[in-house]
């Protein structure tokens, strides 16, 4: 098991930067005392693997970077989880690895605590406004892929489209921005919410999503295959959102995803019919 000894070495000198630097980006004193414990924790560990193979290991430095750039990005809750994924696969090793280095069965309960310590500090802005981002992203989602759809059949010209879409869209978004405003007041227990940043959420996922399916109809002249593009980029936004939160929430990802694209294909497919009988039965062609 040496070589599996030398890989545990350096996760725990790696680990132990990666925790480090994460304290000096994060602002809650609590959460900052925490990593900075976990940090010297893994320290230590790093040390008890050292004296078992007698090699000195440095961290990897891209690694740590990676971490801290992923939770000025996407949050501190994300990067977190994303980690300590890795932990439950070592859960194994540490069992098989204590029969022949009982140090490491002290190592396997901090651990275990540290997981314990990281799940009471993960309150992250960025969650908190899950339901905001949810609000827009998703009637984004269903709203323009059931209009494009119904568009792409009844007119021919995709710049029409594309414009209508997305003057629909800009307009859609202030108005969800200013439902997410109202329904974060009605949410009184959730004091740490505040309503215009809830409203500024909501309203930015709703615009983005709105330019993202766009986009196929002004670099593309042919409507159905503009369709396409906008129906396959829907199911890339709908799969880039729910690892987000399959990893920062640890719920499923895959039933979560299923639902959200039923819905928002559903929706293009209905649409898409309507068109089809506009421009059949009443002859609308632009």
């Amino acid at each position: 098991m040496e070589k599996e000894f030398l890989d545990q070495q350096q996760a725990e000198i790696t680990e132990h930067l990666v925790y480090k630097k994460l304290a000096t980006v994060c602002k809650e004193a609590h959460n900052r005392q925490t990593l900075e414990k976990i940090s010297d924790d893994e320290l230590k560990h790093y040390n008890i693997w050292k004296n078992v193979t007698g090699v000195s290991l440095k961290p990897q430095i891209w690694k740590a970077n990676y971490y801290v750039w992923l939770a000025r990005i996407f949050g501190l809750s994300f990067a977190l989880k994303l980690m300590e994924r890795g932990e439950e696969d070592a859960q194994y090793f540490y069992e098989k690895a204590a029969e022949k280095v009982p140090e490491v069965a002290q190592i396997q309960q901090e651990e275990k605590e540290h997981e314990q310590e990281l799940l009471k500090i993960l309150k992250d802005q960025r969650l908190m406004y899950v339901g905001a981002v949810v609000l827009g992203l998703n009637d984004a989602l269903v709203e323009l892929t059931g209009t494009l759809a119904g568009l792409s059949f009844a007119f021919s010209k995709t710049n029409v489209i594309a414009f209508t879409g997305l003057i629909m869209g800009i307009a859609a978004a202030l108005s969800m921005a200013a439902s997410g405003y109202l329904a974060s007041q009605e949410e009184e227990e959730k004091e740490d919410v505040n309503p215009v940043t809830a409203a500024v959420y909501t309203g930015v996922a709703y615009l983005l999503t709105v330019f993202f399916l766009v986009l196929p109809y002004f670099l593309i002249s042919d409507p159905y295959i503009a369709l396409i593009a906008m129906l396959v980029i829907t199911l890339l936004i709908i799969a880039t959102y729910n690892y987000y939160i399959s990893v920062a929430k640890a719920v499923s990802f895959k039933k979560r995803f299923i639902s959200m694209a039923f819905i928002s294909l559903g929706v293009a497919a209905i649409s898409f019919g309507i068109g089809y009988f506009v421009k059949t039965f009443f002859g609308v062609d632009v």
